[in-house]
Order: C-alpha cells, then sequence, then structure tokens
C-alpha cells in the first residue's frame, strides 16, 4: 500500500467517522433529546456541547477538512477520481465544517451562555425555542452533505483501483 492509497483511505475513514456521528446524533440523540421538559433537553444540550470539544472530536473534525484536500492533490491525475474528491472536498467544506461553523456554533455559544439555573419556566421554553428548530434544521444540512461526501469518497476510491 503507498502513501496516495493512505491518504485515500484516511479521507474516506474519517469522512464517515464525522458522518456517522452526525447520523447517530440524527437516529437517537435528536429523537431522544426532543422528548425531555425544557430544562433537561437545554441541560443535556449543553452537557453534549461542552463534551464533543474534545481531541477526538477535532482530530476527526478538522482532518477531514485536511486530508480530503490532500488526497484531490494525490489523484490529479484521475480525473473521475479527482473530481469527485473534489466534490467531496467542497461540500465537505461548505455543507458540513462551514455550517457547523456558521450555524451550529454559535448556537451552542448561546446555549452555554445561559445559567439555566437562574431561568423561569417560560424563559427555558424561549430559549428552547430559538435554539432547537435552528440547530437541527442545520444538524439536518451537515448530515446530508456528510451523507454524500461518504458516497463521494468512496466512489473515488473504487474508481481509483480501476484506473
Amino acid at each position: 500500500m503507498n502513501l496516495k492509497t493512505l491518504v485515500l483511505l484516511w479521507s474516506m475513514v474519517s469522512t464517515a467517522l464525522i458522518g456517522g456521528l452526525f447520523y447517530a446524533y440524527s437516529c437517537s440523540v435528536i429523537p431522544g433529546l426532543a422528548r425531555l421538559s425544557d430544562a433537561s433537553f437545554l441541560q443535556a444540550m449543553q452537557s453534549i456541547n461542552r463534551a464533543i470539544l474534545n481531541p477526538l472530536f477535532f482530530i476527526s473534525f478538522i482532518g477531514t477538512l485536511i486530508i480530503l484536500p490532500i488526497s484531490v492533490w494525490f489523484f490529479r491525475e484521475q480525473a473521475i477520481v479527482f473530481y469527485l474528491l473534489l466534490g467531496a472536498t467542497l461540500l465537505y467544506f461548505g455543507g458540513v465544517f462551514l455550517v457547523t461553523i456558521i450555524g451550529n456554533v454559535p448556537l451552542n455559544n448561546l446555549l452555554d451562555g445561559a445559567d439555566l439555573s437562574k431561568l423561569s419556566a417560560t424563559a427555558l421554553t424561549s430559549l428552547r425555542e430559538k435554539f432547537e428548530p435552528d440547530w437541527n434544521l442545520f444538524h439536518q444540512i451537515r448530515t446530508i452533505a456528510s451523507f454524500i461526501c461518504i458516497i463521494l469518497v468512496a466512489t473515488a476510491a473504487i474508481l481509483s483501483r480501476n484506473a
């Protein structure tokens, strides 16, 4: 196995890890949290948003942003593979990374800045209404974008073996 193949393999694994994380949120975390009271929902989201800020997540999330363009460069002479990887790179950057940074992170920061123990029931409901619908919309966008990225990278990997 050469470096080019290893880079493509890591691109596929890192893209799948992030896509899997978002998929798992969509299938279990979000529906589970939706069933909670306002206070419990907000406390749980604060806890999850704080817990995810860890080295393993950052290695996967930022690592994918780095490794995908490297794989594009390695496959610059295989047109179809190049364009599939370029598409995955651009989609990851816009549909996953930027959506997270511009959409989800500001909402996470809004929630993180709230002292939930000092809010009334009405204020908790209001905060949830400001947070949950938009956060879930941004999350759906990045989940779908991640899924498409996985398909593009996997297709590129399959086709790279035939070229």
